[in-house]
Formats: structure tokens, C-alpha cells, sequence
């Protein structure tokens, strides 16, 4: 079916200033809670006695604190993505999915943030169970605090639900307003996605090979909100479309 450009309307803008937010939030919580705490972790397992030590509990502690504000902007950014399909599915079903999506992974990413909650309270007995060896972090999670492993575990699965929401919702946005920076950054969200499958499954099932699946986080964890953000600019955002009535 052919299509022809049509005006934008008020919600097709506040609808792409909504995504435009949310994706910039998420940048911000990529930073917090993944880029930074790896970033620590990387230098800790290099200089063992460093400042930035695995065996102070007070690195592990402000570690910890990191990830909980992620999961917190995290929250924040899926609102904003939600709101945004939300209101765009009015004008498109397209995105009715999507805004169902991420109603389940704003669910996921409460009980992320519970997770967090446990994980800082516990600091202690996990860093002797880590003991110098960040890749063992999961496991000890789980042998440590099963409460926290187990809740992380299901508020995973339902954020990565909503995760494939934004996959979703980005892919029809970037059709709607013509911008490929949008749909640029809903792959690279699809391939972040498939990336942390590989750790969370390692909580139960131990397999070789998961740290690179790690090392791969930081860097689509940025870059896919970054280029969405970049779409989302109205000067590159070059009009919606729609079915010709022809």
C-alpha cells in the first residue's frame, strides 16, 4: 500500500518529545547503573589494592548505590517511554503493543529495584563470596541472597518484556516519522536485549563465555538510547506517514 506524507499532529509531537525523554533518561541510567559500576569493577580486578578495592565494603556499598539510582532512572525512562506509545497509539495501532509491553516492564523494574534494595543491604557477605572475582558476582547472588537473585531474576523478564515494547514501539516510530537514527537505536536495543539473556540464565545455569556477553552491556547500553535520541530531534524527524486512502 503506497504512502503519502501527511502533517504532524500535537500528539505526534508530544508524543516524539515524550520518546525523546525517555531515551535521554536512559542514557543517563546506562551510565549509572552499568557503564560507571563496570568501569569500578574492571579497574578493582586490575589494582586489587587500589582504592577502588574488591575487598573494601565501602566500594561495593557506593557500587551498589550506583545501580540502585540506575534502576531508578531506568524506571523513569521506560514511564516515559510508555507514555509516549501510549499516546501515539491513538493515531497509530502500531504502537499498542508496545504501550502494553511496557506496562509489564514497568512492573519488572519495581521488583528490579526491590532487588537492588536487598543487594546493597547485603554488601558485605557478597563481597567475600566475589572475593576478587567480578564475573562470580551472579552466582553469588544467588547462593547469598536468594530473595534478592530470585525477584531480580522475575523483574528481569518482565523489564525485558518491556524492553522489547521500546523495540517495538521505536521500529513503528521510526517508520511514522521517517527518522533512521530511530530505528538505528531500536536494533541496537534488540541486540542489547539478546545480550543479557546470557547472565541472568547464568544465575541457574553455568556456561562459558558469559563475561563477553557482559563486556558488550556498556556499549549498547549508550549507544541505543543515544541514537534515539538523536532521531528524535524534529529536524531529523522528517514527517509521520500513513496509509493512502487509495
Amino acid at each position: 500500500m503506497a504512502t503519502t506524507s501527511i502533517p504532524w499532529t500535537e500528539q505526534d509531537r508530544t508524543g516524539l518529545f515524550r520518546i525523546a525523554t525517555g531515551a535521554g533518561v536512559g542514557l543517563a541510567a546506562a551510565l549509572l547503573a552499568i557503564v560507571i559500576p563496570v568501569a569500578f569493577l574492571l579497574v578493582a580486578s586490575y589494582d586489587p589494592g587500589g582504592f577502588l578495592s574488591l575487598h573494601q565494603s565501602a566500594f561495593l556499598d557506593a557500587t551498589g548505590l550506583l545501580i540502585l539510582a540506575g534502576a531508578l532512572l531506568f524506571l523513569v525512562s521506560l514511564f516515559f517511554y510508555r507514555r509516549g506509545f501510549a499516546l501515539l497509539r491513538k493515531i497509530d495501532s502500531r504502537f499498542t503493543v508496545a504501550s502494553i509491553l511496557c506496562w509489564i516492564g514497568t512492573l519488572g523494574f519495581l521488583l528490579v529495584v526491590v532487588a537492588a534494595i536487598v543487594i546493597v543491604g547485603s554488601s558485605s557477605s557478597l563481597l567475600s563470596c566475589v572475593n576478587g572475582q567480578p564475573t562470580h558476582a551472579l552466582t553469588c547472588l544467588r547462593s547469598g541472597e536468594p530473595l534478592g537473585a530470585y525477584t531480580a531474576l522475575v523483574g528481569f523478564w518482565m523489564g525485558w518484556l518491556g524492553g522489547v515494547g521500546i523495540v517495538l514501539g521505536l521500529s513503528a516510530g521510526s517508520s511514522r516519522f521517517k527518522a533512521r537514527e530511530i530505528a538505528l537505536g531500536a536494533a541496537l536495543y534488540a541486540i542489547l536485549l539478546l545480550a543479557l539473556v546470557g547472565p541472568f540464565v547464568s544465575l541457574f545455569v553455568s556456561f562459558d563465555g558469559v563475561e563477553y556477553l557482559l563486556a558488550l552491556v556498556p556499549f549498547l547500553s549508550v549507544l541505543a538510547p543515544f541514537f534515539v535520541f538523536r532521531g528524535t530531534d524534529p529536524d531529523r524527524a522528517k514527517g509521520a506517514s500513513a496509509p493512502s486512502a487509495s
